[in-house]
């Protein structure tokens, strides 16, 4: 099972190592493709006064500071494709937000660097259109056939992040999960799929309660990944704290998709 973790944006240098070394079990355990993650910037906050991160120069040193300390793989968001060439010298995997998922000059950058790459689905998006961006890495990769095994190999990933109709809530259909893993491995975002979007006086919401429901359902129908945020207190959190679960709460659940998992 590959998972990744960690929380939402790089609050400071302090949260993330507690955050870090909280996760360490998963990194030991040799049945989890663990990956930690923490974006440096959020570039789409609803509001300019959102806290957005720390800043690419600080936040890669935050990341590679982790991978240094704890020994663990790294995921973080990359928005443009200046960015990209700077960040790959620090993290295994590059991370494609949903609204940047068409962005060519994005995927192509990311493409040319030998991370892997997990690419969240638009949240506007028909499930079977993003074969699409998995075919521009992988053409770009040298491979002309956008398919499960395919992009195994090259090392891409599609994120199921749930579809939204413009009514401040988001809807995860399971089926989409089937159709993307034609395409490449999936990996299920439980925690943004549970996002209000702009439902508190224009900032984010959310209903973390519904995290564990939608993830066995997810174990149960069959992915490759989880994504999941958390936090030790995402009450304080600086961005999406009502979508986060606990640390405590996280162990629980992963203990449970892996029986789900193991059924299946």
């Amino acid at each position: 099972m590959v998972l990744l973790s960690g929380p939402c944006v790089i609050e400071s240098e302090k949260n993330i190592f507690k955050i870090a070394q909280e996760l360490e079990k998963y990194h030991n355990d040799e049945s989890i493709d663990f990956y930690f993650k923490a974006s440096f910037d959020k570039a789409n906050r609803t509001s300019l006064e959102s806290f957005r991160g720390l800043g690419m120069d600080e936040g890669l040193r935050i990341l590679q500071k982790v991978k240094d300390d704890f020994g663990y793989k790294v995921v973080t968001d990359v928005h443009e494709s200046q960015q990209v060439p700077a960040v790959a010298e620090v993290v295994d995997m590059l991370q494609i937000p949903a609204f940047l998922c068409r962005q060519t000059d994005l995927l192509v950058a990311c493409a040319q660097t030998k991370c892997k790459i997990n690419i969240k689905k638009g949240q506007f998006l028909d499930a079977k259109a993003m074969q699409y961006p998995v075919l521009k890495v992988l053409q770009t990769r040298g491979c002309s056939e956008a398919n499960y095994e395919n992009a195994q190999k090259y090392g891409v990933y599609l994120c199921e992040r749930g579809n939204t109709f413009g009514y401040g809530n988001l809807v995860v259909d399971m089926r989409n999960l089937v159709f993307m893993r034609e395409f490449a491995p999936v990996i299920f975002d439980a925690t943004h799929s549970v996002q209000m979007p702009t439902a508190e006086n224009g900032k984010t919401g959310g209903d973390s309660s519904m995290v564990p429901y939608l993830a066995s359902a997810a174990a149960a129908v069959g992915v490759d990944g989880f994504f999941f945020e958390t936090h030790f207190d995402p009450s304080i959190a600086l961005s999406d704290g009502p979508n986060m679960i606990t640390l405590d709460k996280l162990e629980t659940l992963i203990a449970k998709i892996q029986k789900i998992q193991e059924i299946n």
